[in-house]
């Protein structure tokens, strides 16, 4: 009787599909706003009473693939835990950038603590030339033709920084080019209401 009552239990149950695994409500899954790329993850430790204590940090970068590109570093607990943070503090410290002709406008040459980090135009078809982090960071953002060099400190997180800088520092051109014109143009309007 009791393997009648077994047999009817588990034939009232429907067959489950893909080999046993229960369907779980799947969301579509919304595109991402930022492309997000992991630099580089440190485990660091502190020394306390009863010996040391780990934790992970990690150095990321976001962008949007147009002019908008953000560096964070954070720890955490764990891996997941230490990108997850580094990535809000990315988003939080998105700075614009002007693109010209999928190039930077001028050169600039940026230090931030010890990296020194020198960006230059280059013409259609160049590619980005640069090494490690400075690649990882120009890869997300909407340049596709530039030419770098990394000088000073090898630090990871100071390189980044220092390539965001040096990205923040760039002056569009609409406003390089008419800079003269503006200012004639104050100098007239103040000559004529004296």
């Amino acid at each position: 009787m009791a393997e009648a009552v077994k047999k009817t239990a588990t034939d009232s149950r429907a067959p489950r599909q893909n080999g046993g695994r229960r369907e779980r409500d799947q969301v579509p899954a919304e595109p991402k706003q930022y492309e997000e790329v992991v630099i580089n993850i440190d485990r660091v430790s502190r020394v306390v009473k009863g010996g040391r204590r780990f934790r992970f940090k990690a150095l990321v970068v976001v962008g949007d693939g147009k002019n908008k590109v953000g560096v964070g570093v954070a720890k955490g607990a764990d891996v997941q835990a230490a990108v997850a943070k580094a990535t809000n503090v990315a988003k939080k410290q998105i700075v614009i950038i002007p693109i010209s002709n999928e190039t930077i406008p001028h050169d600039t040459e940026v230090r931030f603590a010890g990296a020194q980090v020198l960006l230059k135009p280059a013409a259609l078809g160049t590619g980005i030339i640069a090494g490690g982090v400075v690649r990882s960071v120009i890869a997300v953002t909407g340049i596709h033709n530039l030419v770098s060099k990394s000088l000073g400190s090898t630090n990871k997180v100071n390189i980044a920084y220092a390539t965001v800088e040096a990205l923040k520092s760039l002056v569009p051109q609409s406003e390089w080019l008419n800079v003269p014109k503006k200012k004639v143009a104050k100098k007239a309007a103040e000559v004529e209401t004296k």
